[in-house]
């Protein structure tokens, strides 16, 4: 107990101090203060000595931080570090700009892409279960990452002159712990994401040909492709095993200093993480716009599991020959009485 009261003294003692200091330091803080005659004014060798320039010369010293950085006074890449951020936040919000008015141009002028022929009424499997939990899990926790992300990145320079300081603090902390939380739940998610829908995105012929004719997005002639055509590979193996996996490496060397990097991992850990995460936010817009209002039926069959058959013939029709020809593993289904569907394999 005395050792306690004792910290706590000399705890209270240097804070005092450290105030003192301050206070001293700040603008017309003297004025009307008489000095004691025994403190004098610092010569121009000690004033010389406390200017920034020579501060930030300094590479190396005695410093008591264990680890990687023992010996490192001043860490002269966070300098750095902090000019570099507006730079990429800027070419940020011009890519996310530019890809939102691209798509909203492409709607005003297309549309939404529309079966042509009639529903049959005959369902085909497209997504099980475990495909769309896997899906709306990873998705969600997707969407809450990016939208806190950008909120404690541009939160400076869209809500401060807004809402003020207050507000945007609150904005920016609740952000971080939501931010922080979250991506352990999108990093459980990815593989098992992964593991479900890498085989079907593995690299057909057919791709080149689907990829040479823009699938069709531009012209209206309808492309063959299999479950997935090759504008859906390309943000699978884009967006999803590259862009997501970097996030998830270097959110974990940010999220726990204690691994032992340095400063300068973390920096580096940090700035990729922002250009990746905004190039994700940008491919993940393409993939929103196409889900839902881009292509019509596409946003029920990963909301129910199941499309008409006029769609798959339309819009996958290789893959919808493999299933009528039972060489897929999706099936045929029927609807039970409770909502839900039996696979038929013979249709």
């Amino acid at each position: 107990m005395i050792s306690m009261w004792r910290r706590a003294g000399i705890f209270i003692r240097h804070a005092a101090a450290a105030l003192f200091a301050m206070l001293a330091l700040l603008p017309g803080a003297s004025a009307g203060v008489e000095q004691s005659p025994s403190v004098t004014a610092p010569g121009p060798a000690a004033q010389a000595a406390n200017n920034p320039p020579r501060w930030s010369e300094t590479r190396s010293g005695i410093a008591s931080i264990p680890g990687v950085e023992r010996g490192v006074l001043i860490q002269s890449r966070g300098q750095a570090w902090r000019a570099l951020r507006p730079t990429i936040a800027t070419a940020g919000s011009i890519l996310l700009a530019g890809c939102v008015a691209a798509l909203a141009a492409f709607f005003v002028w297309r549309g939404p892409i529309q079966v042509s022929g009639k529903p049959t009424g005959r369902l085909i499997e497209r997504f099980t279960l475990a495909d769309r939990w896997s899906h709306w899990v990873m998705g969600i926790s997707f969407v809450v990452l990016a939208l806190t992300g950008l909120a404690i990145t541009y939160g400076k320079y869209v809500i401060l002159p807004l809402a003020g300081y207050e507000t945007n603090a609150w904005i920016v902390i609740v952000s971080k712990t939501v931010h922080n939380f979250t991506g352990p739940v999108f990093l459980l998610s990815l593989p098992f994401f992964i593991a479900r829908f890498v085989r079907d995105n593995l690299p057909r012929r057919w791709d080149l040909d689907w990829l040479a004719k823009g699938g069709g997005m531009f012209t209206g002639r309808h492309v063959p492709s299999g479950r997935f055509n090759a504008g859906e590979k390309t943000l699978f193996w884009g967006l999803v095993c590259t862009f997501s996996v970097i996030q998830c490496v270097t959110g974990l060397v940010l999220d726990f200093p204690e691994f032992g990097q340095g400063r300068s991992a973390m920096q580096s850990a940090n700035v990729i993480h922002l250009v990746v995460g905004l190039l994700a936010i940008s491919a993940s817009l393409f993939h929103m716009y196409l889900g839902t209002v881009g292509v019509r039926g596409a946003f029920a069959a990963m909301r129910h599991g199941t499309v008409d058959e006029s769609w798959a013939r339309e819009h996958h029709e290789i893959w919808y020959d493999e299933v009528r020809a039972g060489k897929s593993r999706q099936h045929y289904a029927t609807e039970k009485p409770d909502g839900a569907f039996a696979r038929v394999v013979d249709a």
